[in-house]
């Protein structure tokens, strides 16, 4: 479960394919100009690769309008602007209101970092059908994701072996082979991906999207970020502060922590939505088929990550469940509360033997179709970040931290303290400590957070609209569960982000929706 801030509609979609089987600003433009001008065609959309998930094109829209989807070419090393171009991969569905009311594009990012947005947005472009009366929908695969030059790193084979390891280390001998592993994993990152490997940083990617922009002939951004998508919000207004027009960050990232301080975090806010699972399990009128208290059914979840360390059971046919399996099924039915039943029958099944739906969970994850074939979203995930983070970790730095993440969380805590070593020995430096997202001068940027958020915990919106500058940053809360707000449906939380990207009507900031 390395960096598990992973989309929540990307998780989701995931998930449900496999479970269905059970039933320094400046308002500068940027690019060169032969980009700038260039002409997108539009035309129908193919079925996803195997980098972008695989599976069948897009089906048409609920009112029979298709999806549309373009290459746009862009520099591959922006400091050098007329050099060699990459295609970036773009899905769009046109607006669906009267033409004279169209305000212009709203571009989506849905995080990851290394989700495919052209994957991710016709599977929940219903959800945004408000949006779409006034806008063209439109996403795309950053930079190393997807079709967009995709990172590749380790075939199917070895993301078999990678993700049947030892991913919390208990002697010696079990650090050796974490170390080995994590080294093996970075040196086919460079070797398969050695041209664009330097070149998939946050800020080209923010830098892409102001490319984007011009070419969808928008004065302004209009942006609706989720997760890491915050993020990469946050850095484009940073870079591009009058650029900014309508623009949305739900899920928020903290841009203020280190890599270090995420991952404690997300420790601390994994641990909070499996507290919050067990409460509401034990709480209902019929039994809790996993436990008679909230306690009992943390203790027992506890109890079988022990067991599994040391005997995984049968999984996936061949594979086994072993603890870290377990443990990142477990935190993908986190992502969402509409996967807390999931979770329940997955951890019944495992108290019996059988490991099948908490490691269909932990393929969802990994981003592991029910063919056995992976997307690039972890290559494109430790890519990005050790791209973006300066920090490398070593194993002394980790056993140094373990008291800490183990306080945080008794289940996650390891298993997110040893995920610090993803970055070692990268062949790519860092570029800071954490990201830039100071946008003095931008639009106000509504910022929604969730108290249950287990992935970008609650408390990292205060930090980002403090981080964005004064009468930048506008709070909503949201008092919920999972990863994420709008998409949960609640009317307030919808309301309030459809008044400002449709009508422009910011919310009053501190609103509350519950």
């Amino acid at each position: 479960m390395p960096n598990p801030s992973r989309p929540r509609a990307l998780a989701l979609a995931a998930a449900a394919v496999l479970l269905c089987s059970l039933a320094a600003g400046c308002g500068d433009d940027t690019g060169d100009g032969d980009l700038t001008a260039q002409k997108l065609e539009w035309t129908d959309c193919p079925a996803p690769s195997q980098a972008e998930g695989g599976g069948s094109a897009p089906s048409p829209l609920p009112d029979g309008d298709p999806w549309q989807c373009a290459t746009m070419k862009a520099p591959r090393d922006w400091a050098e602007p007329d050099g060699d171009t990459i295609s970036i991969a773009l899905i769009r569905a046109g607006a669906s209101g009267d033409k004279s009311r169209r305000i212009g594009s709203l571009i989506f990012n849905f995080g990851g970092p290394g989700g495919s947005g052209v994957t991710t947005l016709p599977a929940f472009g219903e959800d945004y059908a408000a949006l779409r009366t006034r806008y063209d929908l439109v996403s795309f695969d950053p930079r190393g994701v997807g079709r967009s030059a995709p990172v590749r790193c380790e075939n199917d084979q070895q993301l078999d072996a990678y993700f049947q390891q030892d991913m919390t280390p208990d002697d010696s001998a079990e650090r050796t082979a974490l170390v080995d592993s994590t080294r093996k994993f970075n040196d086919a990152c460079e070797k398969n991906s050695e041209e664009i490997l330097p070149h998939v940083r946050t800020t080209d990617a923010a830098r892409d999207m102001d490319l984007m922009r011009q070419v969808l002939g928008d004065d302004r951004l209009h942006y609706f970020g989720i997760s890491y998508g915050t993020e990469l919000g946050g850095v484009y207004a940073h870079l591009f502060p009058k650029k900014v027009g309508r623009a949305v960050f739900d899920a928020v990232v903290d841009p203020t922590q280190t890599p270090e301080q995420g991952s404690l975090g997300q420790a601390g806010g994994f641990q909070r939505a499996l507290d919050n699972f067990a409460e509401d399990c034990t709480s209902k009128v019929e039994d809790c088929p996993v436990g008679d208290t909230a306690q009992e059914v943390k203790d027992r979840i506890a109890k079988l990550l022990a067991e599994l360390d040391r005997k995984p059971i049968p999984g996936v046919f061949p594979r086994e469940l072993t603890q870290t399996a377990a443990t990142n099924g477990i935190a993908q039915s986190l992502y969402s509360q509409d996967f807390w039943q999931y979770l329940t029958e997955g951890l019944e099944e495992a108290y019996t033997g059988n490991g099948r739906i908490l490691m269909l969970l932990s393929d969802a994850m990994n981003g592991r179709s029910e063919n056995g074939e992976y997307s690039n979203i972890t290559a494109a995930n430790i890519s990005i970040n050790c791209s973006d983070g300066k920090p490398r970790y070593s194993v002394a730095d980790v056993q140094r931290e373990l008291p800490r993440f183990r306080a945080a969380s008794s289940v996650f805590g390891d298993f997110l303290a040893w995920s610090m070593l993803s970055c070692t020995d990268w062949a790519v430096p860092g570029a800071a400590d954490h990201p830039d997202v100071s946008a003095p001068g931008a639009a106000p940027i509504l910022v929604v957070g969730n108290t249950g958020d287990p992935a970008t915990p609650y408390e990292g919106a205060r930090k980002m609209v403090a981080a964005l500058g004064e009468g930048v940053g506008v709070e909503l809360t949201y008092r919920g569960q999972g990863h994420g707000a709008y998409d949960s449906k609640n009317r307030c939380v919808q309301a309030a982000v459809n008044g400002y990207l449709l009508d422009g009507k910011v919310p009053a900031a501190g609103t509350v929706c519950s």
